[in-house]
């Protein structure tokens, strides 16, 4: 059973996740308060591990921002979902590339949430509409200057092959692959969008248009 966080300043938000988590069953909610402030002193108190979700509010009431309260749960060791509106795009995006693995809105059945927090607590990437809203025609969020032969060892290492498989696909040495995926995951640091696993790499195919929403290459590609 995984562990979750709920962390929103609206307390009626968290009373009815908290509620469909129980219902649900596949998921613990250990902790439920109005900031990551909160969340860390509680965690400190109990000597408490870190939770495997956090379900956190695109904007708290307490000033700070979602660049830094998504990077400090990321570095504190859970994983993020946004729970938002969804009506701001920029403030969505600046979530994702400060770590989270993905957005659910709040307009969004209860179920949708709990498919949201199932899919991120087995390590997968969370893909969905609004999701894909906060970076559609943001071409400065999407470009990493990737050449054509990153592009093509990333999509088809993103979509499950290993890379030997990639190597042999393309015609190209292991190493010259490895090299590639290599150089990728530097242009993304360099951008601000790290990949440091091979569900990143997946996510920043997904957000550039290079993976489907399904996992499959993006046609034409």
């Amino acid at each position: 059973m995984s562990t979750v966080a709920l962390i929103d300043d609206h307390e009626s938000v968290r009373l009815g996740l908290e509620a469909a988590c129980l219902r649900d069953g596949q998921q613990a909610v250990v902790f439920s308060g109005a900031s990551v402030k909160e969340y860390l002193a509680w965690r400190a108190t109990a000597d408490a591990p870190p939770v495997d979700v956090v379900v956190l509010d695109l904007t708290l009431g307490d000033g700070t921002t979602v660049t830094e309260n998504v990077a400090t749960l990321v570095a504190d060791g859970a994983s993020v979902v946004i729970h938002s509106v969804a009506d701001r795009p920029t403030a969505v995006r600046e979530a994702l590339v400060a770590g989270a693995a993905g957005v659910v809105s709040k307009s969004s059945a209860l179920d949708d949430v709990l498919d949201a927090i199932h899919t991120v607590a087995r390590g997968e990437a969370l893909n969905n509409v609004e999701w894909a809203s906060a970076v559609d025609g943001d071409r400065e969020f999407a470009d990493a200057q990737l050449s054509s032969r990153e592009r093509e060892v990333l999509r088809l290492y993103a979509t499950g092959l290993p890379l030997k498989a990639v190597a042999d696909r393309l015609g190209v040495a292991y190493s010259t692959a490895k090299e590639n995926i290599t150089r990728v995951r530097v242009k993304y640091v360099e951008v601000g969008r790290p990949a440091p696993t091979k569900v990143d790499l997946l996510r920043r195919a997904m957000e550039d248009g290079l993976v489907a929403p399904d996992g499959a290459t993006s046609a034409g590609s």
